[in-house]
């Protein structure tokens, strides 16, 4: 029996107005970073996590101001508190998969395709829930579902997020998915990459992933003058990390 979570968001300045949010009590396979902007007239909220306890509620303090919630990509794992905020943008080939939800979204280790196996924990117990708490008492697993809304602002590649004293120029970066961005903030060097690009085991192998996009999408980034990557998993990290990963993963497809 898992015990109930005291608290289930966690998070850690970064500096440069950036604040990074993750639920701790999520396994790593489906705990996407969350990163809050803070911008003069707005703020922005890039990721919304799994949705298995309510977010904006627990950042609260964070918001004061309007806010532009920006999902990188379709996922389950980033969009699942994105119905919470009254601006909701997305790229434009991914939004009208928001309403209705019928993506893929397991919270149990067997629920997924034998080729994930590899990235999953081994459980020694019979329990497989990707969870190492609850949410709140009474909660069960087979009631978790994303919720359905509506995209406000559909985005396309080269659009503008501005939050007033800084803005962010949208990147097209698929390959992971169809519509998965970035946002670029050439001023400073920052990227928020999403699933295109983070220190980890990068997935090209879903339904709808694309190789040869995500091919061209590396060579792209290459070109970046990036100081920092803030990823949807894992870590950030440098420009000399980020070279180094594009460089193994165009190895590993022979580009």
């Amino acid at each position: 029996m898992l015990p109930v979570a005291r608290q289930w968001f966690s998070r850690r300045p970064m500096g440069g107005g950036v604040t990074w949010i993750w639920e701790a009590h999520v396994d790593p396979f489906i705990r996407c970073n969350i990163w809050h902007v803070r911008g003069r007239d707005r703020d922005a909220l890039i990721d919304t996590g799994s949705g298995i306890s309510p977010l904006r509620e627990a950042i609260a303090e964070l918001i004061d101001k309007p806010l532009d919630a920006v999902a990188t990509h379709i996922h389950y794992d980033h969009v699942g508190g994105l119905h919470e905020f009254a601006v909701r943008m997305m790229h434009r080939v991914e939004a009208n998969r928001m309403n209705p939800y019928r993506e893929f979204h397991p919270i149990r280790a067997r629920d997924f395709p034998e080729s994930f196996r590899q990235y999953l924990p081994a459980r020694a117990g019979g329990d497989d829930l990707l969870l190492y708490a609850l949410p709140s008492q009474g909660w069960r697993p087979e009631d978790y579902a994303i919720q359905s809304t509506a995209v406000t602002r559909a985005l396309g590649d080269r659009d503008v997020i501005d939050l007033g004293d800084r803005a962010f120029e949208v990147m097209h970066l698929p390959g992971h998915s169809p519509g998965s961005i970035g946002l670029w903030e050439a001023r400073t060097g920052i990227l928020f990459s999403g699933d295109a690009i983070y220190d980890g085991p990068l997935l090209d192998m879903l339904p709808d992933s694309d190789v040869a996009e995500y091919v061209r999408t590396m060579k792209r980034l290459r070109e970046l003058p990036v100081s920092v990557v803030h990823g949807g998993h894992e870590p950030s990290f440098g420009r000399a990390r980020m070279i180094e990963i594009i460089d193994q993963y165009l190895e590993s497809r022979g580009a």
